[in-house]
């Protein structure tokens, strides 16, 4: 595998603004196909789509669960997350309920994930646990999670949805998603075998292989062509 296809097969793909059509995903998926990246990240809705449009590719198809916010049920993320492995997902990126984090409801925080990873685990899907780490901003909140993952056998830890927007004093909203110090802390406190993938934000060539140094597999990413259309430049044909 030349340069530029490994960090191809570090992108997830992400086809999840509200506001994409039909038309819009196949359009991203021809994308995700022409570059060969590791997966598209699609609402559940898209998912029978998705897999039809990269039939035949090496192109693995994502689903999102219980996005943006994180506020369903247990029992909703699961029949969530076994309807998107009937339709062909094989990976599952869920979001945590966020209050219950904030709140240290550790309990049922270590439940809804091991309950979310057993249900994509028995359909042969990996689970990515999104953190949403501009709303659980402290570390001892952040290294939390990163245990219970590590106990109940996650697949990865993940920084943001992209959609976490915090009001600024002007009354306008903005996120970070993923940064270099949320990184290395979820890095350290997972276990080796918990994967980490960077979200929300990254845009450059220079962050992913910025956060490549800093031990993470996977990247989130809507700025896929401009990643990769710069590292052939750099590296050669993909």
């Amino acid at each position: 595998m030349n340069k530029v296809n490994e960090i191809a097969k570090m992108i997830d793909h992400s086809i999840l603004h509200p506001t994409l059509t039909d038309k819009d995903l196949r359009r991203e998926c021809e994308v995700a196909r022409k570059y060969n990246v590791a997966s598209v990240c699609v609402k559940p809705y898209a998912v029978k789509q998705a897999v039809e449009l990269l039939k035949g590719s090496d192109v693995l198809v994502g689903c999102v669960i219980g996005f943006p916010a994180g506020n369903s049920s247990i029992a909703v993320k699961a029949y969530e997350t076994e309807t998107a492995c009937k339709d062909g997902a094989v990976e599952i990126d869920m979001v945590i309920n966020i209050g219950k984090a904030l709140q240290e409801d550790w309990k049922y925080i270590e439940e809804e994930i091991k309950t979310i990873v057993e249900a994509s685990h028995r359909y042969g899907a990996i689970t990515k646990v999104i953190f949403e780490t501009d709303f659980v901003t402290k570390d001892e909140h952040k290294i939390k999670l990163c245990e219970i993952c590590s106990k109940v056998k996650a697949d990865y830890v993940k920084t943001s949805t992209g959609f976490g927007f915090v009001k600024e004093p002007d009354g306008r909203y903005s996120y970070t998603g993923a940064t270099a110090h949320n990184l290395e802390l979820m890095r350290k406190h997972s276990a080796p075998e918990v994967k980490v993938k960077a979200a929300g934000g990254v845009r450059t060539l220079g962050d992913l292989l910025k956060y490549k140094e800093l031990g993470i597999s996977r990247c989130g990413a809507t700025a896929t062509v401009t990643m990769l259309e710069e590292a052939r430049k750099i590296y050669g044909e993909l």
